[in-house]
């Protein structure tokens, strides 16, 4: 028994060296120049099997997220193949109807996330803002996000990578992922009529219609259920369109001063807790 043992052990050594699969060396190349953090946005189950995918071609260079142009350059250059074009996007909370401005119909007791505090729908009037709890905060996996004294995440864009993380996390639909060239917005996604939009919350688009008249591109904004509404393959920024706006709900600049320094050191704190 004891000399079968060990025929056996010598036979699966040889084999388990006869028929191991070799892997591909570009693949440990490909792997020392993604972050390696496994943040899964690019949709993967780690950096591993991205690396693995992108060196059979399965997926584009530009897919990883974290690594951005600079990542997908390099992975070009090792695969012998072109750089596609790699657009830089961001992350956009479109709400700033925080605690001071919008009305509190009811205090929620409940469990303090978004997801379950949106089932009961929360103490918020407006059924369409931001609940404050964070879910977008716990979501993403390169601290670029936070909640300020206003109960409103404020988007770091000095480590944003537009992931889209916080997007899936949002259970209003308040966090959009767009191009970082985007500079117009309407901060508000409410779509009740504008006198009540307007009891509920100071920074609600009332539908008032101003912006549409104002802004240079014709057809840029449009009003769609009782919103103000940017159409973003005809109009990028429009300085014109926010002039008029009663409720100040429309800015034609994103907040690319929101760093995480800034944040944290108004707060009296060097970094996240």
């Amino acid at each position: 028994m004891g000399g079968l043992g060990i025929f056996f052990a010598v036979f699966l050594s040889i084999a388990d060296r006869k028929l191991a699969v070799k892997e591909n060396p570009l693949i440990e190349e490909a792997l020392s120049i993604i972050p390696g953090i496994n943040c899964g946005a690019c949709g993967l189950p780690s950096c591993h099997v991205f690396a693995e995918r992108v060196v059979k071609g399965d997926v584009p260079v530009n897919l990883c997220m974290a690594g951005g142009k600079e990542v997908a350059e390099k992975l070009s250059k090792l695969l012998g193949i072109d750089t596609p074009d790699t657009e830089k996007v961001l992350a956009v909370v479109l709400c700033k109807g925080g605690t001071n401005e919008s009305v509190q119909n009811a205090r929620y007791i409940g469990e303090k996330t978004c997801e379950a505090a949106n089932i009961g729908g929360g103490g918020k009037a407006c059924i369409y803002g931001c609940l404050g709890y964070g879910d977008c905060v716990k979501a993403c996996p390169f601290d670029a996000i936070d909640i300020n004294d206003n109960s409103i995440p404020v988007v770091f864009y000095d480590t944003c990578v537009g992931c889209g993380k916080c997007v899936e996390a949002c259970p209003r639909n308040i966090i959009e992922i767009h191009p970082d060239d985007q500079k117009l917005f309407v901060y508000c996604k409410n779509k009740d009529k504008g006198a009540v939009a307007r009891k509920i919350c100071k920074v609600a688009c009332v539908a008032c219609t101003l912006c549409t008249k104002d802004c240079e591109v014709e057809g840029g904004i449009e009003i769609i259920d009782n919103l103000a509404t940017v159409n973003y393959s005809k109009c990028k920024e429009s300085e014109a369109a926010t002039k008029r706006c009663p409720t100040k709900c429309i800015y034609n600049d994103i907040e690319k001063n929101n760093t995480s320094k800034n944040f944290y050191v108004s707060r009296g704190k060097k970094e996240a807790v």
